[in-house]
């Protein structure tokens, strides 16, 4: 019983690590940047950062230009305040699940014949990405504003859910920007 309620414990943490893992959002900037002085961004390629499928590049870009466009920020081809980039790396994460099967009966535990509980899993993998949005100061040469999400993603699912999903990423993303300066 004492193994049961371990393997048990073992699988509901797991679960419970997985799901937390799988929306997560964290943010960090430069304390002496002027955040009210960026008024300008234009997009700049993160060299191996990109996605080589050019409908999702697009529909990151467009989602994260809703954002920025919310905040006051307008996009310029040449001569902007900031540099924004973007890497996304996808990870293939391994899930187990176990569960009981058979044994001595309910409230019983061990059976002292030899019976015992048996104990089954299975393993799955599922893809989580990771996200990052560099915003720098195009005069200071330097990273002023870094934000990451990660998800677990359904690869199933459809174009428009999708989207909407990575809508949904990038307000979180972005509800720090500019980040509020605390005194």
């Amino acid at each position: 019983m004492r193994l049961t309620n371990q393997l048990t414990f073992l699988a509901a943490f797991l679960f419970m690590a997985t799901c937390a893992y799988g929306q997560d959002v964290h943010y960090n900037y430069d304390r002496s940047a002027n955040f009210a002085a960026y008024k300008t961004y234009q997009w700049v390629e993160i060299p191996g950062g990109a996605v080589p499928d050019p409908l999702i590049d697009h529909a990151i870009k467009q989602a994260a230009e809703e954002q920025l466009r919310q905040k006051g920020l307008i996009k310029v081809d040449n001569n902007a305040d900031l540099y924004i980039g973007y890497q996304f790396v996808l990870n293939l994460e391994k899930s187990v699940s176990l569960w009981e099967t058979g044994g001595a009966g309910p409230g019983l535990g061990w059976d002292p014949w030899g019976g015992g509980r048996n104990v089954q899993g299975q393993t799955s993998t599922i893809p989580v990405g990771i996200l990052l949005m560099d915003l720098y100061d195009v005069g200071k040469k330097q990273l002023v504003w870094r934000g990451d999400a990660i998800k677990t993603i359904n690869l199933q699912t459809d174009p428009d859910k999708n989207y909407k999903n990575l809508q949904k990423v990038m307000t979180k993303l972005f509800k720090n920007y500019p980040p509020r300066v605390s005194k």
